[in-house]
């Protein structure tokens, strides 16, 4: 029989019961504060393998934890009581004023890592008042009842959530620490201490209320728990997975792919027990996390779907699995290390076509391989999980192979790495859902370094033959042994930072390219201009025609391409045209007798030398234009002279190295196109990244590089630095619409691959169902 509490009298002070919650509280809120920090020393041991510059920071964090471990204890347990001591005086103390007020002098600057302490044990509070605010809601009634009639909230119980951040605050606020890592140790705290906080608030509301204290006030029943949905749990994994890399521990991340697979695998199944992934995942031998376990039992789970969509597709094929033993990893890693000293020819074919199967094929080289061990074929089969690796890894392939820009010897270096990748998928199947795998980072950078790479340029070839040497080496040195990765990806690390600059250069020289380029085109569209205005449809006499449209023009093109287009030469180009033809105009008035020309003259001699005229060559060409006015002076056509054959210079055009251009086809309307999207381009900042899709649907990632004052017109180069788009903001909103131009996410090769085989998987079955 359950007895039933007595309620008490009126509220009022009673220290008996105070004295009760005090005991059932803050030695229950120390002991939890005290058991998570004892493993902080490790995560930060951990996080400090993983920090690169920062590692030193967060071994110092490790070691001032280890020797300072009681009295960050103390400092939190001396705040609560501080802040019950208050309670039990009626006048409860207010965490925000003492979080606020630990300054004394108001006017003194408080130091950045003390603010950003603050903000994060707030943050952590609002976390914990909002996941715990029903019983945290009685708490403040049934303490306020018994501490005298007090109206606590949340700024005002000694054992709020607010005030528990005071004290986590207070705990560290003497602790040598960098400012990274006290921000990881609360971020541990929010992250450790939830549950257990929340326990102690419910254990100490039930003491409360059986002692008598507001009893009517009971917790409401809790609904049985239903059975969690795939999107639910899935959405839970990878919120979990992030919250792990925002404290430190980056190989627990969530791949980018992890969010668009929650949406996409709920869809295809109905329920999905997370148990039973959870013990599958701990059964697999691998050391994964709990969360890790379980994307990676949804993958299985989304492969097996498609198999058995192909095997009931094929079912002749498979009446004898029963009858086959699979393949022990021993036999399927001697059967991969021979396919990769020696690939065969059928597999480096499928590595070079469209459309062939990479999973397909390297599934039959395997078994093929198999008789070389003495296997008969017709009596072995792949393990599920094997054929799970060869599945992941070949379709990774054909996505990476069939979207990026990978053509040639780029294609065939990248070919290359996948039975390695099929080893290392059997060896650690992290690989998949750890963002900071070795294996991955490698593939990412060499898929970097030869994504739309031709070998045009020297930098281009370098580079290829440094991508040969490194997978030359891992084909050569990789066994079982998954360190060689790490040690090829630093190496290539190390080249490819020293390669960028290299990029950068070529970047600006880029800009500047097409900088000049532009302010010839303007300058040729001015000189062009100026000389229609002047002449325009006018019947000129021939040598002054061809004075006017060749030299004069060519000098005036130079003219406002090396001074601008309100230099002072400029002006003197334009008042000689002018003064020639009026000249003209006065010859056809017949004045007879004028000295033509000869206030010109060195302004014509500066004319003819930009054209490589010089001297006696000049006087005849002046000459020429002087004869053809006196002749029409005199009325006596037939004494009109041509001017003599003048050398053919062209401008000086900058040169430029460009990739293929971005064409968009005809029969495109390029008026039709969102303003929107325009005004998007217009503000797009330097060095956003785009990707451009060519009529065959492959890929390129474009870095805008730089915007030109003359047009506003936004200019791209791809990885290399090299240009290969220049559009203005109207032309790339028409991309847009014809769906050729795209945000571009930089998850890397792998992640984006991974997104692709989802999708890829997805849509197998939903063609069958």
């Amino acid at each position: 029989m359950i007895a039933t509490p007595t309620p008490l009298g009126q509220p009022g002070r009673h220290p008996a019961l105070l004295k009760l919650a005090r005991e059932a509280a803050l030695p229950a809120l120390t002991e939890s504060f005290a058991t998570v920090l004892a493993r902080f020393d490790d995560v930060l041991f951990d996080r400090a393998g993983t920090a690169g510059a920062s590692q030193l920071l967060f071994l110092d964090g490790m070691r001032e934890l280890r020797r300072r471990r009681e009295e960050i204890v103390a400092g939190f347990r001396n705040h609560l009581a501080q802040a019950w001591d208050a309670l039990e005086r009626g006048e409860p103390v207010s965490a925000e004023a003492t979080l606020a007020g630990q300054i004394e002098d108001g006017l003194s600057l408080v130091p950045e890592h003390v603010l950003e302490s603050r903000l994060a044990v707030r943050n952590f509070a609002t976390v914990l008042l909002r996941d715990w605010k029903p019983v945290l809601a009685r708490l403040d009634r049934r303490l306020g009842w018994i501490a005298g009639g007090l109206e606590l909230n949340a700024d005002s119980n000694p054992i709020s959530p607010e005030h528990i951040g005071v004290a986590i605050h207070e705990a560290f606020a003497d602790c040598e620490l960098a400012p990274e890592v006290r921000l990881v140790l609360i971020k541990l705290c929010e992250r450790d201490l939830h549950a257990p906080i929340g326990k102690r608030y419910e254990a100490l509301d039930e003491q409360l209320a059986a002692a008598g204290v507001m009893p009517q006030m009971a917790a409401p029943r809790r609904p049985a728990p239903r059975p969690p949905s795939p999107r639910h749990e899935l959405d839970a994994l990878v919120d979990t997975l992030d919250q792990d890399a925002q404290i430190g521990n980056d190989d627990a991340a969530a791949p980018a792919w992890a969010r668009r697979f929650a949406d996409r695998w709920a869809e295809s199944r109905g329920r999905m027990q997370s148990a039973s992934a959870s013990q599958a995942a701990g059964e697999s031998g691998d050391t994964l996390s709990g969360n890790q376990g379980m994307l990676l039992e949804a993958l299985h789970e989304l492969l097996q779907q498609t198999r058995h969509v192909r095997e009931d597709a094929t079912s002749a094929a498979s009446v004898a699995v029963g009858q086959q033993r699979p393949l022990s990893q021993r036999e399927m890693m001697s059967v991969l290390s021979l396919l990769q000293a020696t690939p065969s020819a059928t597999l480096r074919a499928a590595i070079g076509e469209d459309g062939e199967s990479l999973a397909q094929r390297l599934k039959s080289e395997v078994l093929s391989g198999a008789t070389r061990l003495g296997v008969d074929p017709s009596q072995a089969r792949l393990d599920p999980q094997d054929e799970d690796a060869i599945d992941l890894v070949g379709m990774l392939f054909d996505v990476m192979l069939d979207e990026r820009d990978l053509e040639g010897r780029s294609r065939e270096l990248i070919g290359r790495l996948v039975v390695p990748f099929v080893k290392v998928a059997m060896l650690d199947r992290r690989m998949f859902v750890q963002k900071t795998h070795p294996a991955r980072k490698l593939l990412n950078s060499l898929a970097e370094a030869c994504e739309g790479n031709t070998g045009e340029s020297q930098a281009e070839r370098v580079l290829m033959g440094k991508v040969e040497e490194i997978i030359e080496r891992l084909v050569a040195e990789f066994n079982e042994n998954l360190a060689i990765f790490l040690t090829l990806e630093e190496e290539f690390r190390d080249f490819l930072a020293q390669h960028r600059r290299r990029i950068e250069i070529a970047e600006r020289r880029a800009a500047e390219t097409q900088r000049g380029q532009e302010k010839l085109e303007m300058a040729r569209s001015r000189s062009a201009a100026e000389l229609d205005r002047r002449i325009a449809d006018a019947t000129l006499p021939q040598a002054i025609g061809e004075f006017l449209r060749q030299p004069w023009q060519h000098h005036l093109t130079l003219t406002v391409l090396r001074e601008g287009e309100d230099g002072a030469s400029v002006g003197e180009a334009l008042a000689l045209a002018d003064g020639i033809l009026e000249e003209v105009a006065e010859a056809r008035r017949q004045i007879v007798g004028k000295p033509w020309l000869q206030a010109w003259h060195p302004a014509l001699r500066k004319v003819f030398a930009s054209v490589g005229v010089h001297a006696d060559a000049a006087t005849g060409a002046i000459d020429a234009l002087h004869d053809t006015l006196q002749a029409i002076a005199e009325s006596r056509p037939e004494l009109e002279r041509a001017l003599p054959e003048l050398p053919q210079v062209a401008l000086p055009t900058p040169p430029v190295q460009e990739s293929a251009p971005v064409e968009l086809g005809g029969k495109v309307d390029v008026t039709d196109f969102d303003n929107a999207d325009a005004d998007r381009f217009r503000g797009l900042e330097i060095g956003s990244w785009l990707d451009f899709v060519d009529k065959d649907g492959k890929v390129q990632a474009g870095k805008l590089s730089w915007v030109s004052p003359i047009s506003s017109r936004l200019l791209f180069v791809n990885r290399r630095g090299v240009r290969f788009c220049v559009a203005s903001p109207e032309e790339l909103a028409v991309m847009v619409r014809l769906g050729r131009l795209r945000a571009h996410i930089d998850d890397g090769a792998f992640d984006s691959a991974m997104q692709g085989v989802i999708d890829r998987l997805d849509n197998k079955n939903a063609t069958v169902h």
